[in-house]
């Protein structure tokens, strides 16, 4: 199995296990995947899976010191105050003395509280004048605890790394984003390679999931004929060309399933494309964008990267 190492010295598996959504299926999908030989898990406060992941890593009988583990802070808990107990709410749901990865989920805080949506009295997103660099700064703070072995973002604009890296005294180890070959975001991706943060791709098959399907006029990226031929070559999937992508790129990818079948086929994208196949897949980069918040959120995401609207 490919993996990188972090700039704190850490492996990260190339290939990780995402569960968000189906909560009542996570602790079935996790012990499958476990089983099959995945050994990171991502999970994260706001997807109600915390449980679920830390019963299956049980179940499985694996070392703990053998999976990677991530979870994240929800925007209702930026509060430096409440961080260090989020964090603990997290640990206690796993049933883990320590995540391998703490992440901020986003960049925006909303109000402090037991409420993970709520909102104001005209219905919109209650959201919070706590900065992410306080929030941030306070992830740095648990480092020390031995609960947290990395801490890092998700869904952060360049303005927002810049800021974060400018001011914090340990540098995020990670930068969980959405990635895929419709949207590369190659400048970003160099960003962080220069600066020695590790990319990690959320939804890596694009629109695959039915909460992008309102997108459903452009065809789905696992069916890209681009992806298709360079499948055939290898004799592979075009979802796992997909998922090779990001791993010969450098990054994590996470893909996510329920079925046994789909579980291990996932498995076998990690293997390495060859240049001329990166090339081709440059030329599909279509710098589209299907998770943006921005509306539901009450805060201006991405603002200065490929496939804002």
């Amino acid at each position: 199995m490919t993996t990188f190492k972090l700039n704190t010295g850490a492996t990260i598996p190339a290939l990780g296990f995402g569960t968000w959504q189906d909560a009542d299926a996570q602790e079935t999908a996790v012990l499958e995947a476990l089983r099959a030989g995945y050994r990171h898990i991502d999970t994260a406060r706001v997807y109600g899976t915390e449980a679920a992941v830390g019963r299956a890593i049980k179940k499985s009988g694996i070392p703990r010191n053998q999976i990677f583990l991530t979870t994240k802070i929800w925007n209702n808990k930026h509060h430096p105050d409440d961080v260090a107990q989020a964090l603990q709410d997290s640990l206690n749901d796993l049933d883990q003395d320590y995540v391998d990865l703490l992440l901020i989920h986003w960049p925006v805080a909303f109000k402090r509280g037991t409420e993970q949506f709520p909102k104001t009295e005209d219905g919109k997103p209650a959201v919070a004048d706590t900065d992410y660099l306080d929030t941030y700064k306070a992830l740095e703070k648990l480092l020390s605890t031995g609960k947290v072995k990395a801490i890092g973002v998700s869904n952060f604009s360049k303005a927002e790394m810049e800021r974060i890296l400018a001011n914090a005294t340990v540098p995020p180890a990670v930068h969980q984003l959405e990635g895929h070959p419709w949207l590369q975001q190659r400048e970003f991706a160099e960003w962080h390679k220069k600066h020695g943060i590790h990319i990690t791709h959320y939804s890596p098959f694009g629109n695959q999931n039915e909460v992008y399907s309102r997108e459903g006029t452009i065809g789905r990226l696992i069916e890209d004929p681009v992806l298709v031929e360079i499948g055939k070559k290898y004799n592979k999937s075009a979802a796992q060309v997909a998922l090779a992508w990001g791993v010969t790129e450098g990054h994590s990818v996470l893909p996510k399933s329920k079925t046994p079948e789909r579980i291990k086929a996932n498995l076998e994208g990690d293997f390495k494309l060859e240049e001329e196949d990166l090339k081709k897949i440059r030329g599909i980069d279509r710098k589209l964008r299907f998770n943006d918040s921005s509306k539901d959120f009450g805060y201006d995401f991405f603002k200065d990267l490929d496939g804002k609207k």
